[in-house]
């Protein structure tokens, strides 16, 4: 029989406790011929403890009456040790008293038997509180492995929120959240901004494509910082330009103070930014206030977009405009 087989076999594991070691004798004896219990023996209540944690017992028998910790005192341990607080405790005693029985149980045992007990009933008794308790651990564990499973259950639906927000409005991402299956508005009054890098195709041509990956989400994460400082929506990147909206999806009054306050800063941030890397790019930028229609497009790679005779003139501004003005 392999270790591993030998102990499922003995799935039943009994530590006595006592310090007469003709009693440790008297029930090895008892239990010798049971395959499926597996006995060991302290005779020191001071290192019973110790030794209980190290076997590991489904089943503990102890004596009532012994030199050093009472019996008493030794099952209130148990129960202060988290590695046996809920391993079974049956009390052997030669007394039959029911007021040290209550004591007993009060303080953590689950059973009581005078000793020496009928080997039939100790055996039945062993089994019990052992099968018991080795079912608790099981529905222990399947509850500590259920709240891992609901954690990262949790860490995943949170991540899946944060990368949702990353590319959609709160709002609108809300509404998705709730199965809202067509999502658009329509706003009479927002203003819209482009910006565009100019001489970014001339200055793409003499660069590392890294480099310029580097430098476009420098400036890029520069401008996302404005946009939440403003409460401005950053709609989408294309190529090398930027557009973003205020007055959307979250209505406002002040959407072109905003959006013109968020531009002057733009164009200050971006210039530092050339200063730092010595480049030739202009920024320019454009923008309108008027109505536009917002919603969601997509299904599997979707976007929070605007149209709109608005959005096609912000465009044209940004277009027709001079390099940071």
């Amino acid at each position: 029989m392999t270790e591993n087989n030998a102990n499922q076999a003995q799935r039943h594991r009994v530590l006595l406790i006592d310090d007469q070691k003709i009693i440790g004798e008297a029930v090895r004896r008892m239990l010798a011929s049971e395959s499926d219990i597996l006995f060991s023996f302290c005779s020191s209540a001071d290192e019973a403890v110790t030794f209980a944690i190290e076997f590991k017992p489904t089943v503990i028998l102890q004596d009532l009456v012994m030199p050093g910790l009472s019996g008493l005192e030794l099952a209130r341990r148990y129960r202060a040790t988290p590695s046996l607080s809920q391993v079974p405790v049956i009390v052997l005693s030669s007394q039959e008293d029911a007021t040290v029985k209550a004591e007993l149980f009060q303080a953590g045992a689950n059973d009581y038997l005078v000793k020496l007990p009928d080997r039939i009933e100790l055996i039945a008794r062993i089994r019990v509180h052992s099968e018991a308790y080795q079912r608790l651990l099981e529905r222990d564990f399947a509850f500590s492995q259920l709240e891992a499973s609901l954690l990262q259950l949790d860490r995943e639906k949170a991540k899946s929120e944060g990368l949702l927000l990353n590319i959609l409005p709160h709002s609108i991402a809300e509404k998705l959240k709730n199965n809202q299956v067509t999502i658009a508005q329509s706003f009479e009054s927002v203003t819209v901004m482009f910006a565009d890098l100019s001489g970014f195709t001339e200055y793409s041509q003499h660069i590392h494509p890294q480099s310029l990956l580097t430098l476009l989400d420098e400036i890029f994460s520069a401008f996302d910082h404005l946009a939440s400082d403003h409460s401005v929506e950053k709609i989408k990147t294309i190529g090398d330009a930027y557009m973003a909206a205020s007055g959307v999806p979250e209505i406002s009054v002040n959407h072109a103070e905003a959006m013109a306050d968020m531009t002057l800063e733009m164009i200050d941030v971006f210039e530092r930014i050339r200063e730092k890397h010595n480049f030739s790019l202009r920024v320019r930028i454009g923008m309108h206030s008027g109505s536009v229609v917002a919603g969601v497009i997509g299904k599997h790679k979707f976007s929070y977009d605007l149209w709109g005779d608005t959005v096609n003139i912000a465009s044209r501004m940004e277009s027709h405009g001079e390099a940071s003005r």
